[in-house]
C-alpha cells in the first residue's frame, strides 16, 4: 500500500513542482471556505477523539500534555483559516532567482528555487498540524505523505476529506497529499528513500530518535524543546513576571514553552516572581535531578546564576537548541546573550511563546528545526524549497577555458 502512496505522490509531484502561484492558491482559498462550511462537522469528529483519548488518559496511556493538545476549538479553527487566507497573501516561493552570475559574457549561471519532492511529516495528537502542514505542502508545490497520531484519527480523517474536496474542486493533483494511519505504516515509509526526500517528525523525543535510527531519508526537525529564560539583575519585576507567566503558562505543553528559568543572583524580586508562578499554578523546581527535562506541563526547573556568560553556557550545554530568552535593561548583555546563545531562536524581553512560524509572518509551519543544515527554526515555505542551478549557455565547451582561450569573469547580475 504505502509503495503505490509513495509512487503516486511522486507522479503528482512531475505536476505540482512548476504548478502556478494561482492554481496553489485556489486550493488554498477552497480549504478555507470548506473548513469554514463545514466547521461543525470538524468539531463532531474531534469531540470523538477527545471522548476515546478521556479513556487513554485515565488508563495512563497517554499524559495530560497530550490530551490537551488534542482538542480543536473555535480559537483554533479561526487561526486554522486566517493561516490559510495568510499564506494566499505571500509570494510563491518556487522559481525564485536567489542570484545570477556571468561566468562569461555569454555564459550565465543562476541559482533558483525549486520545491524539495515528496515530504513525509510524521505528527502526533495535533489535528490542526494537518492543515497547516498541507497548505505549506501545496503552496510550495511538494508532495507529502502524512501520518497522524492514533489519538486524533477521526479528526484527521475529516480534515483530509476536505483537503481532497478542495484539490478536486481546483483541478489539482489529487495524490498531492496522502494520509496514512498504521504504525506499520511508519515503518515502510522510512524504507522509501528512493521516493521520498525529507522525513519531518512533529512529537516526542522517543519518535524523533526511532524516526532518526530507522531510515536513511534526511530528517528535519527538534528531539525536545528545553527552552529557557535568563532574568538579569536589572530586569523589571512586573515585566519578567508577566513575561515568564506567559511562558510557561499560556500553553504548558507547546515546545516553546519555557522549562528552565536562569535568575541572576542579584535580582532584586525573586521572590515576587516565585509568587506570581505559584498563583498561575506553577510549581517551581529549584534543585532538579537533571535540566534537561522537557516537562510540557506547569513546572519549571530554576537556577540562580552569577551573571550573563554562566547563564549562556548552562543553555549551550543543557538546552536543545530550540528558543532561549534573555529578560534585560543591558544592552551589552543583550547583544552578548543574542550572539552566543546557540540556538534556531534567540530572543530578548519578551515570551519564547513567539517562536512560531504562525507568528513570525510565516502564514504557518511544518514544524521547528533545530538542524544547523538547510533549515533553521520555524520551517515555513523558505524551509519547504531547495535550490537548482540553472546554466544558460552559447555553445559554450571546458576546453575553451582549461586552454586559455577564454577566461572566466564571474561578475554578479
Amino acid at each position: 500500500m504505502i509503495e503505490e502512496v509513495v509512487k503516486s505522490a511522486k507522479n503528482a509531484f512531475n505536476k505540482t513542482m512548476n504548478a502556478s502561484g494561482e492554481s496553489k492558491n485556489r486550493v488554498l482559498e477552497n480549504i478555507a471556505k470548506i473548513l469554514e462550511e463545514k466547521q461543525d462537522y470538524v468539531f463532531e469528529a474531534n469531540l470523538k477523539d477527545l471522548e476515546n483519548a478521556k479513556k487513554l488518559l485515565e488508563e495512563n496511556k497517554i499524559n495530560l500534555s497530550t490530551y490537551n493538545r488534542l482538542k480543536l476549538d473555535k480559537n483554533k479553527m479561526r487561526d486554522m483559516i486566517q493561516g490559510l487566507y495568510d499564506l494566499i497573501k505571500l509570494g510563491d516561493p518556487v522559481n525564485n532567482i536567489i542570484w545570477e552570475k556571468e561566468l562569461d559574457k555569454d555564459l550565465i549561471l543562476k541559482k533558483v528555487s525549486t520545491p524539495i519532492g515528496i515530504i513525509g511529516i510524521i505528527f502526533e495528537a495535533r489535528p490542526d498540524c494537518i492543515i497547516q502542514i498541507s497548505s505549506l505542502i501545496i503552496k510550495s508545490g511538494n508532495c507529502a505523505v502524512l501520518k497522524g497520531g492514533s489519538e486524533s484519527i477521526e479528526t484527521n480523517k475529516v480534515l483530509f476529506e476536505i483537503i481532497r474536496e478542495a484539490l478536486k474542486k481546483a483541478d489539482y493533483p489529487l495524490d498531492t497529499i496522502n494520509l496514512v494511519f498504521t504504525r506499520d505504516d511508519v515503518k515502510e515509509m522510512l524504507a522509501y528513500d528512493k521516493y521520498i526526500d525529507l522525513i519531518i517528525p512533529r512529537g516526542s523525543n522517543s519518535l524523533v530518535k526511532y524516526i532518526k535510527e530507522n531510515t536513511r531519508i534526511p530528517v528535519l526537525g527538534h528531539a525536545s524543546g528545553i527552552c529557557h529564560i535568563f532574568v538579569d539583575k536589572n530586569a523589571s519585576e512586573d515585566e519578567v513576571n508577566k513575561i515568564i507567566v506567559d511562558a510557561k503558562t499560556q500553553y504548558p505543553s507547546a515546545c516553546n514553552a519555557v522549562e528552565t528559568i536562569l535568575i541572576h543572583k542579584d535580582y532584586p524580586y525573586f521572590a515576587s516572581l516565585k509568587e506570581a508562578l505559584k498563583e498561575a499554578g506553577v510549581e517551581i523546581i529549584e534543585n532538579p535531578e537533571s535540566y534537561s527535562i522537557e516537562y510540557g506541563d506547569k513546572k519549571l526547573s530554576l537556577k540562580v546564576v552569577n551573571n550573563a556568560e554562566e547563564a549562556i553556557e548552562h543553555i549551550n550545554k543543557f538546552g536543545s537548541g530550540h528558543t532561549d530568552s534573555i529578560l534585560s535593561n543591558n544592552k551589552e548583555n543583550i547583544e552578548k546573550f543574542m550572539n552566543y546563545v546557540d540556538s534556531a531562536s534567540v530572543f530578548a524581553n519578551c515570551s519564547t511563546r513567539f517562536s512560531d512560524g504562525f507568528r513570525y509572518g510565516f502564514g504557518a509551519e511544518v514544524g521547528i528545526s533545530t538542524n544547523k543544515t538547510h533549515s533553521r527554526g520555524p520551517v515555513g515555505l523558505e524551509g519547504l524549497t531547495i535550490y537548482k542551478y540553472k546554466l544558460y549557455g552559447s555553445n559554450n565547451i571546458v576546453e575553451d577555458y582549461t586552454s586559455g582561450k577564454k577566461q572566466f569573469h564571474h561578475k554578479m547580475i
